[in-house]
């Protein structure tokens, strides 16, 4: 498969692009390198790879989930700008 200039006009015309001849051109020339690379990676044997989710090989680190100690509700509320009958107040905003 490969790009022609109406293929790019098409896709321009639905991203409501406007390119010069010369930039289209370019496009052509970029879009059928990948697509040339896209190729060549379907040549790879990959049968024996299983499916990936990034390319490395990358893992969550969690703490573990144990009570501690917390704040009170009076340290809580010490630096709140406002409070109300031990809740903070803010503006409403509607």
């Amino acid at each position: 498969m490969t790009v022609t200039v109406k293929d790019v006009d098409h896709v321009a015309a639905l991203a409501h692009l406007k390119f010069t001849d010369e930039e289209r051109e370019q496009l052509v020339d970029q879009l059928n390198a990948i697509l040339a690379y896209m190729e060549q990676l379907n040549t790879l044997d990959t049968s024996g790879v299983g499916p990936t989710s990034h390319v490395l090989n990358l893992k969550n680190v969690f703490r573990g989930d144990e009570a501690g100690t917390s704040l009170t509700q009076e340290e809580a509320l010490r630096n709140a700008p406002s409070s109300d009958r031990g809740h903070f107040t803010v503006p409403k905003v509607i």
